[in-house]
């Protein structure tokens, strides 16, 4: 079991499916580090990057807005492959932000990484939080994911991730019950009914979601694997009230199926780490697969807000 957080502590637990060496040398290799630091949306320019103890890096990250922030860290351990440990922030005449340690591990092959910021008093701690929910901070592990996958297997994939407050198997539960499920999956703003349900591997779902005006969406599920209480694999389609498959409504090149995966793991007392990988599958063509890479922004506003539902739904069957 991990020990409670500290309240000045902000915990982060990933966990990638790819060796130590590789998810080390995007950190520490700045041309790798460019294609995913930061939050979605953000790109960043490294003016110099000497990693070793003692050393620095210095960049300036670029907000989808046009808004400039310049970085400054210093590093004051280095086991390669291993522990990572740096100042955030400040400069001559401040103290820095937070310190941050990494420590990086190997099993059959995936990698570990689990990382704590440590601020100077609890509100401090507090105030990051709410500054990294803002901005979609979480997203930056996510999009380092996608780099991992890309470079390894040349596929494109959207990943997300979110940590609950509750035991693994009341989250299996709520991902796998429709009476639970259409609470909290659909967009901010629609409800969701399901039409048919058989949530079993081989079975599948035929819903509609709605406005509550005249947008009505209609969707169907196969379910291609139920292991409990861990993952969960099905695709989805758009289709009519017929169950004819129909293209998005307000995207006709979205890919017509897609596949998501679902990975539950606990990572603590009464915590439950959530992990959503979504990828086109069966046909699609170039055209299709830009349409999704250049969705990701807007995928992860869609399952920040599902994924907010289900904090607050959670908070109120538990």
């Amino acid at each position: 079991m991990a020990a409670k957080n500290k309240s000045n502590e902000i915990k982060l637990i990933r966990v990638y499916d790819a060796p130590v060496k590789m998810v080390w040398d995007a950190w520490t290799d700045p041309k790798q580090a460019a294609h995913w630091w930061g939050p979605r949306g953000f790109t960043i320019t490294t003016h110099s990057k000497d990693f070793k103890v003692g050393g620095s890096w210095k960049y300036t990250m670029h907000g989808p807005d046009g808004t400039d922030y310049p970085n400054y860290t210093k590093f004051l351990e280095v086991e390669k492959y291993s522990r990572m440990v740096y100042d955030h922030g400040g400069n001559d005449d401040r103290p820095p932000l937070f310190r941050v340690t990494v420590n990086f591990s190997e099993t059959h092959g995936k990698t570990k990484m689990e990382m704590t910021m440590a601020l100077a008093t609890p509100e401090a701690a507090e105030s990051t939080r709410k500054f990294i929910k803002k901005v979609g901070g979480d997203s930056t592990w996510d999009r380092l994911a996608e780099y991992l996958e890309k470079e390894s297997t040349g596929k494109d994939e959207f990943f997300i991730n979110r940590t609950f407050d509750v035991p693994l198997e009341l989250m299996f539960k709520v991902w796998t019950d429709p009476k639970h499920f259409s609470q909290w999956l659909p967009p901010t703003g629609m409800t969701m009914k399901f039409i048919r349900s058989d949530i079993r591997p081989g079975g599948g779902a035929f819903y509609v979601m709605t406005d509550g005006g005249n947008l009505k969406m209609y969707g169907t599920t196969k379910y291609l694997e139920i292991t409990k209480p861990d993952r969960l694999v099905y695709t989805q389609q758009f289709c009519d009230e017929n169950e004819k498959v129909s293209r998005h409504p307000m995207s006709p090149t979205w890919p017509e199926t897609m596949l998501t995966t679902v990975k539950f793991s606990e990572e603590g007392p009464d915590k439950t780490r959530v992990t959503i990988t979504w990828e086109p599958h069966g046909d699609f063509n170039r055209e299709e697969l830009e349409t999704f890479i250049k969705a990701r922004s807007g995928m992860t506003q869609g399952w920040t807000g599902s994924f907010d539902k289900l904090e607050d739904y959670l908070g109120k069957i538990s």
